[in-house]
């Protein structure tokens, strides 16, 4: 929904919103099926909040060199409370981004799986809507899992998906991205 001006009204909740929304979705549908959710509902959200960094300060964001952009995705993440986010060229055609405060991450809740399957949808839509084609992200390591970080690796579909099949057969990270 956008108001007059076009912009999308935004709201303030507490970060247990992210526990409660998966907790409740588990026990209704099952723990996959409520990642699912969460992943679809933050990529459209994403989408959305697009808006918001094309709208705001000047240049429009392809004009920017890739510093000034990363920049700019950082300060509107911190500015909104998610935490500090760092973006880093990890291989040609992936990027990873990473934090150690992501609010998401439940860091006094142990998930093996890890807990940002909003955020991960989030920025896909994100990302996908900034550059005008889709992008994939793929969260490869989580506060949650006992992890230092959450890093989540983007790029194109095809990519993410190789990135994590490599990953499934066992593959750290730094290995993964080194067999792309």
């Amino acid at each position: 929904m956008k108001i007059g001006n076009g912009e999308v009204p935004e709201i303030a909740v507490p970060v247990t919103v992210f526990r409660v929304l998966r907790r409740e979705l588990e026990k209704e549908v099952g723990t996959l099926p409520a990642v699912r959710a969460l992943h679809h509902a933050g990529y459209e959200t994403g989408t959305a909040a697009a808006s918001d960094l094309v709208g705001h300060g000047g240049r429009e964001l392809s004009d920017l060199p890739s510093s000034e952009f990363w920049d700019r995705v950082e300060r509107s993440f911190q500015r909104r409370g998610w935490g500090t986010l760092g973006h880093e060229d990890a291989h040609p055609g992936v990027g990873i981004l990473r934090t150690k405060d992501w609010v998401e991450a439940r860091g006094d809740e142990p998930d093996p799986e890890g807990s940002c399957s909003f955020s991960t949808g989030y920025l896909a839509g994100l990302l996908s809507e900034l550059s005008g084609r889709p992008v994939a992200v793929l969260e490869v390591s989580c506060r949650s899992r006992g992890d230092d970080a959450c890093r989540f690796a983007f790029g194109s579909e095809t990519v993410i998906h190789e990135l994590y099949g490599r990953m499934l057969d066992g593959a750290d990270l730094s290995r993964a991205l080194t067999e792309l």
